[in-house]
């Protein structure tokens, strides 16, 4: 198949992009050009956001089989990617979040058809909207779009937390015996998808026709605590006796006004996924890597060299902040 994909260097794009490829797929990235597109595909250099920008390096190409969506974020940019694509694809594979659904959520595990309208959560927000208007596309002119869910889903450039999981800094300060945070007493439950499985569902879907005008949740099987989480992560950097503060969510917000999103809209409460529909879809799809293992493989990344392992002044910042104020 002819596959062009929106982004292709990202958390969750680049192993996607990687396992399209390795099928046999004829890959194509467009990205902005700022990160380096590996050798086998094919690359268009264009922003996104740049319309003129994105025709011109559309201009005169046929048709593709299918267009994965890793970049659009809210409705304006649904809308114009509705404006590139009518016509030009097959199927148009949307990655979407399940922080689309309301939270709490109302029942466990969450489906597909858990009530949406996140109320804390500006990323789950736009994100809805974005999908109503590709599903709205969908039942007025047939835009033939599948809506895709993931949770959260971590890289080996990722180390799971509450603030963010890009990055060393959470490895750094527990390296260095500094203290840490969990929001509340770290008993809720999460679930944590290595994207190596999470693209096995994503990549099965890729092509399926019967995958037209769905939504797939697609995450883990395996539920820990987030006490469990940082537990894992510790014993992976070989960290004993960390320093770790429970904190209740409403002081971390109260300190942290933005952090209100990632808790309240996301982390803090509890997330358990059916993933029963994706399972029928692609059969293959089996989430066969631990967290135990999959945190240890980024935690080799990171220390293969000295550049990754940089703290994030940024992100240490609201660390010492919540845990000097909360």
């Amino acid at each position: 198949m002819r596959i062009l994909c929106l982004g292709g260097t990202g958390n969750l794009s680049e192993e996607c992009a990687r396992r399209l490829l390795e099928r046999g797929d004829e890959v194509t990235l467009l990205t902005r050009g700022r990160t380096p597109v590996p050798a086998g595909f094919i690359h268009l250099a264009a922003d996104r956001h740049n319309p003129a920008a994105v025709e011109k390096a559309l201009e005169g190409l046929p048709p593709f089989d299918a267009i994965c969506d890793f970049t659009t974020y809210n409705e304006a940019d649904a809308l114009q990617m509705l404006r590139h694509f009518r016509g030009r694809c097959r199927q148009y594979v949307f990655v979407s979040t399940v922080c689309v659904y309301a939270r709490p959520p109302k029942r466990l595990p969450v489906t597909e058809e858990e009530p949406q309208g996140n109320l804390y959560s500006p990323y789950g927000q736009d994100k809805q909207r974005a999908e109503a208007c590709f599903m709205e596309a969908f039942g007025r002119e047939g835009f033939p779009v599948t809506v895709v869910r993931p949770s959260h889903t971590y890289s080996h450039r990722w180390l799971p937390n509450p603030v963010t999981s890009a990055g060393y800094t959470l490895a750094w300060r527990l390296e260095n015996h500094l203290p840490v945070f969990i929001h509340d007493d770290g008993q809720n439950l999460w679930t944590l998808t290595d994207v190596r499985d999470f693209a096995v569902g994503f990549c099965g879907l890729v092509g399926l026709q019967s995958a037209i005008g769905e939504a797939y949740q697609i995450t883990s099987d395996m539920v820990l605590t987030w006490n469990q989480i940082l537990a894992e992560i510790c014993l992976a950097l070989g960290v004993t006796n960390p320093v770790i503060r429970h904190i209740p969510t409403a002081r971390i917000c109260a300190v942290e006004p933005m952090m209100t999103a990632k808790l309240l809209g996301d982390k803090a409460t509890d997330g358990v996924f059916d993933c029963a529909k994706i399972k029928r879809a692609v059969p293959e799809f089996q989430c066969r890597i631990p967290f135990r293992d999959g945190v240890r493989d980024a935690v080799r990344w990171f220390r293969e060299r000295p550049e990754r392992q940089v703290p994030d002044p940024k992100v240490n910042a609201i660390f010492e902040n919540i845990l000097a104020n909360a």
